[in-house]
């Protein structure tokens, strides 16, 4: 491929990017409580200053390539800069994330965890979150996400991860899911 076409190439990526902002800001631009201190959305709801504020979300967890924090003075932020490729190791953050998301809890605070559409990775990180902290199993996780935010859509190699997360938990996770 040429530069002059990569060069296009990130340029019509950009404008789609924008175009997909714009939609989600205007039509997803509520946080989701997954429980107390805990939510999930997409780059909508991460725009929403005012919703952040009435919710008390004190910590923003980006899980995404290309999104900056659109509020660096309001919030604290964590970026993980990844793909939303089935080959993308998300589960190497798993930790990272779970330590960011507990810290934001622990002050009194809340978490907004996102991506751009808040469908995949951003899912991810919450169900593995929730497969640890409540040694739920992984279809439990999924359900319990499914109910207060139906639009999810983790991605195959996402699914796989979360699918070895939960034999790496082991121990009586299994017992809960019966």
């Amino acid at each position: 491929m040429s530069q002059m076409d990569e060069l296009q190439r990130s340029r019509i990526l950009a404008c789609v990017q924008a175009f997909c902002a714009a939609r989600y800001s205007r039509e997803d631009n509520v946080p989701c409580q997954i429980e107390e201190g805990l939510f999930l959305g997409s780059v909508g709801a991460a725009l929403n200053k005012s919703a952040l504020k009435d919710l008390n979300i004190t910590h923003i967890l980006t899980v995404a390539k290309s999104l900056d924090p659109a509020f660096p003075n309001d919030f604290v932020y964590k970026k993980i800069d990844v793909f939303d490729t089935p080959g993308t190791e998300l589960d190497k953050y798993f930790d990272e994330c779970f330590n960011f998301i507990n810290e934001a809890r622990s002050a009194g605070g809340g978490v907004l965890v996102h991506c751009f559409a808040g469908m995949s990775r951003s899912v991810t990180i919450v169900v593995a979150y929730l497969m640890k902290k409540h040694r739920m199993c992984l279809s439990d996780a999924l359900s319990l996400v499914r109910g207060k935010r139906p639009r999810i859509a983790p991605n195959h190699g996402f699914l796989t991860q979360l699918a070895n997360f939960e034999k790496s938990l082991g121990g009586n996770i299994q017992i809960l899911c019966l």
